[in-house]
């Protein structure tokens, strides 16, 4: 076959380092942008984007022309860099290690957009921890509690 054909729809989770609330409402949209431009920069297709002050939820179109971790380690390395030159926090800026990440049906895609785009009514009655819990639980991840996130130093 001669020309590849995919339809990939990967939503990541990402969580600041110690799960710290770092991301402020005033420069948030600012970070939602930079990071989208990340994602078009490699060829991906921005679908949904927001954050919450200690997490950040991502939904794209996945072109196979990288890998996802090669892919993530770019987001998350480009964008904390960006974040800290911008010196919007007195303290370092980075995020946690790993992600969480799952894929979708075309016609998800609406539901997976709105959830996200719904983080802050999301959050009123769950906490971050308890969300992450129940992706994982919904997509059957297998975790150990403990290594989750990585407890505060």
């Amino acid at each position: 076959m001669s020309n590849t054909y995919t339809q990939i729809h990967i939503q990541c989770i990402v969580a600041v380092k110690f799960r710290q609330s770092l991301i402020d409402i005033t420069w948030k949209e600012r970070l939602q942008q930079y990071i989208t431009g990340i994602v078009q920069n490699n060829g991906h297709k921005m679908i949904s984007i927001n954050s919450m002050p200690d997490h950040l939820h991502l939904f794209f179109g996945f072109r196979p022309n990288q890998s996802l971790s090669d892919f993530m380690r770019i987001v998350k390395g480009e964008s904390s860099e960006w974040v800290n030159k911008q010196a919007f926090n007195p303290s370092i800026f980075r995020w946690q290690e790993g992600y969480g990440a799952f894929s979708y049906a075309r016609s998800q895609i609406k539901a997976v957009a709105k959830y996200i785009e719904n983080q802050e009514e999301h959050h009123r009655k769950k906490t971050f921890l308890e969300e992450y819990k129940q992706f994982l639980d919904h997509f059957e991840v297998e975790y150990d509690e403990r290594y989750i996130f990585k407890p505060l130093e």
